[in-house]
């Protein structure tokens, strides 16, 4: 027990080694501490750590026992593995010797093997070549056969299995077995096509095919007389059969081509039949509008244009009634009046090519070219269906060279009527101006035409085939509003000086009328598309913004819209001109009035009747003369927008200039809530239900001043109390409130925040006068 009392020692931990001498004193430290009543517990403490002393080593034991007979186990497994891997590669090279040994004796069997299967694959090939050739002679065989027996359709179906087999045989290198083929198909097409095309051309010659005159005047075609069943029979017959060699013509017949720069979308060819019965129209086209002959000529491209429109009329009812049944018997989802027409309008492309390099460089020759090709091309699609997927003029038009110079063209002729509407001597007049329901927009001529022009420069290039070309035109007619924009900014400065007559007015009716109408078109189907197409444009060339792609695609914005912002910031320049100008009047008109003794005019008991103050006449008369004037110049829309400027004008000026300037007595307020309410707001009741509402400076002005003496001592102790932030009384309104109850809300509280009332009594005065100053925001208003 002497070294308890020697002072403790620490012990330090090793932190590089397992620290025995450190964990004891820990636990020492734990179990007992410094309290000397513990040590009684070292008996139950040596107990426990002997117990686990005990088991610990049991635990080794057995352990210790353990692991030598698992080690043990695992060397016999890897030993009995190796053994097995040993004789494994025993074996295997045993294998390998025994294959290669083979491989060494069969290599001459296999060699000889090899030629013997050669030999047997090239006798493959051979027989199959020579059944092919068998096949094909079997098939000519037949055909040859059916032709004697004169079994037409026979012969037809079996060619048109042959022009099957060459098609399937396109792929194959046998070049001479190819051409066999081709060579048979092609002997016997000819053949059928010659024999079968006779006796169709007899057929139609009964029918008086081609039809030269309109349906009621054909001599047979649509008529019945005693021999029509048989020979409509052997109309469908013959029809039929043509249409079995379809196939095997496509394979012969290379369909003619315009070149290559021409634009034209792919389509099929026209069926054999139809081929046929139009042989006859297209000789007397190329008659008729090729060479020499004087119905070709450059300046009248109408005449082939009005030929090929009548030969689709005339012969449209008997397509439709006699040839349209046989094509939906034969299982053929073909119209046959629209392969007609389709074979037809390829006459007119041709002819197109050819003779636009001839007029390009002549404006007067291609201008009327252009306008009687888009005739035709409207009386084409609205009068005979036809379909926009195929081939037309527009794809003519379309190429390159030509498609220049047409909006080279469209430019300069859109330009001279710009020019010529302008300098017209109605230019600016409108021509409805006689008739009240039709001239609300008071639209000029000038601008009327001019809107039409665009109208029908739309017109001509919708049915362009690609969008980016139409885009072009788009942008042409962008290009034609700024500059008409531009114009009409030009002779407006001219009248600048004048901003009230009749022609300034005309000018502004004509940019508002021009801004509505763009605004209008720019939710038309046609624009629409032509946003979308845009969007995709400046998307793939990444010349605009994220943003102004976002508005595109939102359809936030239109493709005017650039041009409608420019017209609606003119007309809103032009309007403010006119309302100055208007308001310089009405405040020059208005000295007089600004100079009234408001503070010494009699009150209203002391007069028989309220009466118009002398002083306001000018600026009233100035104001009637000018609204008037200007609602017969100005559309309704914006006659609206002059006079509530001007309205908000004349409310700032007389509240500021006359009401904030001057004092006032009770007659005075009285006077000013007359000629207010009685004369100026009845200036503008015609144009709306509550023309004081347009005045609410003045109207709450005039509340104020003409407030009887209770009201405004109410009101100044609500104002000065809440300018020095007093706390309000429980039955004290605030000053909001108190300013809302008068019916006071555009002079809100902060607007007389800084008000003051100022009772005067004279008692030397056989009456008492009481005069009250409200200063409101730098001015006065008194009574």
């Amino acid at each position: 027990m002497a070294s308890t009392a020697i002072e403790k020692k620490e012990v330090t931990r090793d932190l590089d080694h397992c620290d025995i001498p450190y964990y004891v004193s820990e636990f020492v430290e734990r179990e007992l501490g410094n309290d000397y009543d513990s040590l009684g517990k070292l008996d139950s403490l040596i107990e426990k750590l002997s117990e686990n002393k005990k088991h610990l080593e049991e635990q080794v034991l057995t352990v210790s026992s353990e692991v030598p007979k698992r080690i043990q186990n695992a060397l016999k497994n890897a030993e009995d593995s190796k053994n097995s891997l040993s004789q494994l590669l025993e074996e295997e090279s045993v294998l390998s010797e025994s294959i290669n040994s083979h491989l060494l004796k069969a290599q001459p069997w296999m060699e000889d093997l090899d030629v013997l299967i050669g030999q047997v694959e090239e006798i493959e090939r051979h027989l199959a070549y020579l059944k092919w050739i068998s096949c094909i002679e079997d098939l000519s065989d037949s055909i040859q056969q059916y032709l004697m027996t004169n079994n037409v359709p026979e012969a037809a179906s079996t060619l048109a299995f042959m022009a099957e087999l060459d098609i399937k045989l396109q792929e194959s290198s046998c070049a001479h077995l190819l051409a066999f083929v081709r060579s048979t198909v092609k002997f016997w097409h000819k053949i059928l096509k010659d024999k079968l095309t006779s006796d169709f051309e007899e057929v139609l010659a009964q029918l008086r095919w081609p039809f030269v005159g309109p349906p009621q005047s054909q001599a047979f075609g649509l008529a019945a007389p005693a021999n029509a069943p048989e020979v409509y029979s052997n109309l469908e017959v013959l029809f039929c059969q043509l249409l079995k060699l379809q196939t095997s013509d496509e394979l012969l017949t290379k369909p003619k081509q315009l070149p290559e720069k021409y634009p034209l979308p792919p389509s099929p060819p026209i069926v054999l039949p139809i081929q046929i019965m139009l042989n006859p129209l297209q000789k007397r086209f190329k008659y008729h509008f090729t060479g020499n002959k004087q119905t070709n000529v450059l300046n009248k491209p109408e005449w082939y244009l009005t030929q090929v429109l009548m030969w689709i009329g005339n012969h449209s009812k008997f397509l439709d009634d006699k040839i349209q049944p046989i094509l939906e018997k034969a299982g053929s989802s073909l119209n046959a009046g629209l392969e007609f027409s389709r074979a037809l309008v390829m006459l007119i492309l041709e002819k197109l090519a050819a003779d636009i390099p001839c007029l390009l460089y002549d404006d007067t020759l291609f201008c009327h070219l252009v306008d009687e090709v888009l005739l035709f091309e409207r009386e084409l699609y609205s009068v005979h269906g036809y379909l926009s997927s195929f081939p037309s003029c527009m794809h003519i038009l379309s190429e390159e060279s030509c498609f220049q110079r047409w909006l080279t063209v469209e430019k300069k002729f859109a330009l001279q009527k710009m020019d010529s509407m302008l300098s017209s001597e109605a230019a600016w007049i409108s021509q409805y101006k006689d008739i009240t329901d039709v001239d609300e927009m008071k639209v000029p001529d000038c601008a009327e035409t001019f809107m039409t022009l665009l109208l029908v420069i739309t017109d001509r290039y919708k049915n362009l085939p690609t969008a980016s070309r139409k885009l072009q035109f788009l942008g042409l007619q962008k290009e034609l509003i700024d500059d008409f924009r531009i114009r009409l900014t030009q002779v407006m400065k001219e009248e600048t000086r004048a901003s009230l007559g009749f022609r300034y007015c005309a000018i502004l009716n004509a940019v508002n009328y021009i801004a509505t109408v763009l605004a209008d078109w720019a939710d038309n189907v046609f624009f629409l598309q032509l946003q979308q197409a845009e969007l995709e444009v400046c998307a793939e060339s990444e010349t605009v913004s994220q943003l102004q792609l976002g508005q595109l695609a939102s359809m936030e914005s239109s493709v005017f819209d650039d041009m409608i912002n420019l017209l609606e910031r003119l007309k809103h320049d032009m309007l403010t001109r006119q309302v100055d100008h208007v308001f310089r009047e009405v405040k020059d008109a208005a000295k007089l009035y600004k100079k009234e003794r408001w503070l010494s005019l009699p009150s209203q008991a002391e007069q028989a009747v309220m009466s118009l103050s002398s002083t306001a006449c000018p600026m009233l008369q100035t104001l009637r003369d000018r609204l008037l004037q200007l609602e017969q110049q100005l559309c309704h829309s914006l006659f609206k927008i002059f006079w509530q400027m001007l309205a908000e004008k004349v409310d700032q000026y007389i509240y500021q200039e006359i009401i904030m300037a001057n004092h006032f007595n009770e007659g005075g307020a009285a006077q000013l809530q007359f000629d207010m309410s009685r004369n100026l707001f009845p200036l503008f009741s015609h144009y709306c239900k509550r023309p004081e509402n347009y005045f609410k400076h003045i109207k709450e002005a005039c509340i104020i001043l003409n407030l009887n003496i209770g009201s405004a001592l109410l009101l100044k102790d609500v104002l000065q109390s809440a300018s020095e932030n007093e706390p309000l009384k429980p039955s004290q309104p605030s000053a909001t409130a108190a300013l809302n109850e008068l019916g006071v809300y555009k002079l809100a509280q902060g607007d007389v925040e800084r008000s003051e009332d100022i009772v005067y009594r004279f008692s030397e005065s056989p009456e008492m006068w009481i005069y009250k100053s409200l200063s409101v925001t730098g001015g006065e208003i008194g009574l």
